[in-house]
Parts: C-alpha cells; structure tokens; sequence
C-alpha cells in the first residue's frame, strides 16, 4: 500500500516475525535488479523519532534518510521495532537516561543497570531486504557494528553513506561518546564534501546535495552553554560587513554573509533551545527562523513584542518550529488569544520604560526550560542585553564587503573610557568561504556586575 509523507510516497509493508519485533518496510521507487540500493536500517527510537526528543540524533536521521531516498528515485527504509536503546527497550532506555543524568554516558549508563551496550541483532532485517528483492546496499549510517552485523546476516554492503547531522548542545555529549566510544563516523564534519545526489534526468540536485552535505560545526561557535537559575545561557550573533554594518543606509541585509556562514548560522540554530528577536526585525525581515541549510532541529522562535504589533501573516506564525510571544500588560488581551489560537505560546511579563522587561522575559523562558537562547536581532535588542549585562557570548561574522553608510549592530552603552568597555575573551575563529566568524566568551567586569 502507499504511504504518503512529507519526503514523497513510499511503498510500505510489515513483516511479523515469530521472534515478535515488527519490521516496515518503505519502499521509493523501482528496486530492479536490487543492485547498489541506498538503504537505511533504522532502529526504533519512540522519544526521538516520535516525541521529537533532544537527547538523541535519532528522529533527525531518519527524516534525513527519508528524503535522501526520494531524492535518489530508488531505496528502502526498513523501521526495526524491537531495537528501542540499542535493543534494551523503552522502560531500560529510560532508566538509562536517569543514569546519564546522573554523570554517567550512554555507553556507561548500560553497563550500570547490568545491561548489554548494544543488543541489537541484523539477521531478522537482512531477511527483510531479501524478501523485498535487495541484493547489495549503499548503507545510510554512522555506525560501523551496523555494518558488519548486516554483513554477517548475508547483506553485502558496498558502501557506507554517512548521516552526519547538526548537533544540539543538549545531545553533542551523547553524539561525541558514539564517536569516541563506539566509532561511530562524526555527525558534524565541517572538511566532508556534499554528498552528490543525482536526479532522474542524471544530473546533481545542488539543493539535495546541500541538504545532505555534513554541517560545519557549530559547538566550538557556541561554545560551553551555562544556563543560570535565573535566565538561559545568551548568545548574540549577527553578521556584518567589514566596515562594521548589518544593513545598508536603507535597510537592506540580504545577504551580508556568504552562503557558508549561513549555513553555520543554521546550525548554531539547531545547537539552541531557542532563537530570539525583536518585533521590528520580525516585522521588517520577515524571517522564518527555521532550521533549513543543514539537517537539524528547528528551535523555539520567540518575538519581543510588548504591544502585541506582530502582524497575523508573519512567517514566525508559520507551523513549521514553536513560537513564544512575549508581551507586556500593554498588549491586548484579545489580541493574545488570537495569537495563541494560531498555535503561539504568549507569556506577559512585566515592561521597563515601555518595553519587554529583558530579565523577565530570560526569567519565563528559563522557567520553561530554555536554556539557550540565540538572539539574532535587532540592534535595539542587542544593544539592550549588553547594556544589562545579560550576555554570555558574542559570535560576529564578518564579510568581505565594504557598505559605507548604514546600521551598526550595536548603539550606544554609554561607554565614555576603553577601559568601561565589555572585553571578551576565550575567542574561536572559523572560516566559513570568504567570510570570518568571530565568537568570544563576555568576561565578567565590575560594570556589568553590579
């Protein structure tokens, strides 16, 4: 029967085993002669694939999968339940998330509770590839075991293609224990070419190969989040010319930065719980604050809006990542439950001098479970968190471009003396094509202390 999803149509079928895991099948395309098919073995993962969780890079792998097939015109996903935790089921996998909480790793948290690292057997899914007609595969995974277990049940594997994803600060431990621990191939190579992706008419699919292409790694950028009790860990990022503007005299923006800086932008993204602006960046660019160059999660969006003034067909309406509103007892109540009714989550918090009290706004969102925020705009709101002293890292990238005249990323802090400046320290440079990025831990000095 058919299976319509978002990547294109699959053809899907289940297999029973007697053993009792149920295998699907789905199926793009015409498999032939069952030579060279791209396949993707993919384990069950209930919290990942499902519940959309961020401890793991599961659910991401497999929609990447997914659209790497359909864009291929011919492959096989086969979903293997019965392999939830590496085969040690839910209820284990779970109690082995309270033993990662507790300081131990995922390879570590297994060895605790007395169960095996990985339990998982192949010989039941290579069945499944032979019923379908598959006779030789170009395997989608970064796990060399998955490898050899499809080999020793009889699959002869002639390629290896990885799935390398963005990662997110909260599963980057998890990710790194698979490479160290486990061999599996790194998910974030930023030195990996794309991966070619060749269309019916035998031409490369530029779009699809971007997609797929590894991302640049965005962690040493972001660098080690610390949330506080009292607000999340906050990064400022903007991209500039090299006369030191974001805009030109009349507004304009796109596109300062490269290609390649955008596509690290998009991955700092989907390292972060959340990514902030102001109303007037949401109003005048219009951006959809998605996670779309690099295979990733999209973050929460939040809006600064003390009035309520985000018009209702606003791309941070859309429904592709949650959205949070954050207001003030100014905006209409009415206007609030149309938005929420849209799908936005609205949080009032208290104003300063008419607009959206900042440490109030970092205090509910941390209150939720933020923590990290990216903020990517505009200069009122940049300048506003440095001015308060809310600000843990500073990442700029800066283009070869000179504009002259236009908008500075940040206005005036009232800094009269150098020495009063806000210094940073710990810098990381990552070149990203011609553009620089710059990112800097925000030193602790006695004005933004007290």
């Amino acid at each position: 029967m058919a299976l319509p999803t978002s990547s294109g149509s699959f053809e899907i079928r289940a297999f029973e085993q007697d053993t009792g895991p149920v295998y699907l099948a789905m199926v793009h395309g015409d498999i032939g002669d069952g030579e060279d098919v791209l396949t993707r073995l993919h384990s069950e993962c209930l919290t990942g694939d499902t519940l959309g969780s961020l401890r793991c890079d599961c659910g991401v792998q497999l929609r990447l999968a997914l659209r790497m097939i359909a864009a291929e015109r011919r492959g096989v996903l086969v979903y293997a339940t019965g392999h939830e935790g590496r085969g040690i089921g839910l209820v284990n996998k779970l109690k082995a998330y309270v033993a990662q909480d507790g300081g131990v790793d995922t390879v570590d948290a297994n060895v605790v509770l007395g169960l095996p690292v990985d339990s998982r057997d192949y010989t039941e899914a290579a069945a499944v590839l032979g019923h379908l007609g598959v006779r030789t595969v170009r395997l989608l995974t970064n796990n060399p075991d998955k490898v050899k277990g499809l080999r020793a049940a009889g699959v002869n594997v002639n390629d290896v293609v990885p799935l390398p994803t963005a990662p997110h600060h909260r599963n980057f431990d998890y990710l790194r224990t698979k490479a160290v621990r486990m061999g599996h191939v790194r998910p974030t190579v930023a030195s990996a070419g794309p991966t070619e992706t060749v269309t019916s008419n035998g031409t490369a699919d530029p779009a699809e190969a971007q997609l797929c292409a590894p991302p640049a790694d965005a962690m040493e950028v972001l660098g080690g989040v610390r949330p506080r009790p009292d607000r999340p860990y906050v990064v400022l990022k903007y991209a500039q010319s090299i006369d030191g503007r974001i805009a030109t005299s009349t507004g304009d923006s796109k596109w300062i930065s490269g290609e390649a800086e955008r596509r690290l932008s998009h991955a700092l993204r989907a390292a972060c719980d959340a990514v902030l602006v102001g109303v007037g960046t949401a109003i005048r660019d219009q951006p959809q604050l998605t996670v779309r160059m690099v295979p990733g999660v999209s973050p929460t969006r939040v809006v600064l809006d003390s009035t309520l003034r985000l018009p209702p067909d606003a791309k941070l309406l859309g429904p592709e990542a949650a959205t949070t509103i954050v207001t003030t007892e100014r905006s209409d109540p009415q206007r609030r439950a149309e938005l929420q009714e849209r799908g936005a989550r609205i949080e009032v918090v208290s104003d300063h001098r008419g607009r959206v009290d900042l440490p109030a706004a970092l205090a509910r969102l941390r209150a939720t479970g933020v923590e990290s925020v990216l903020v990517e705009g505009g200069a009122s709101v940049i300048t506003a968190l440095l001015s308060a002293g809310l600000v843990d890292r500073i990442v700029v990238a800066v283009a070869p471009i000179v504009l002259g005249r236009g908008t500075e990323a940040v206005d005036g802090l009232g800094i009269t003396r150098v020495t009063d400046g806000i210094h940073l320290v710990r810098r990381a440079v990552v070149n990203a094509g011609d553009d620089i990025v710059l990112a800097w831990d925000v030193a602790p000095t006695p004005r933004l202390m007290g």
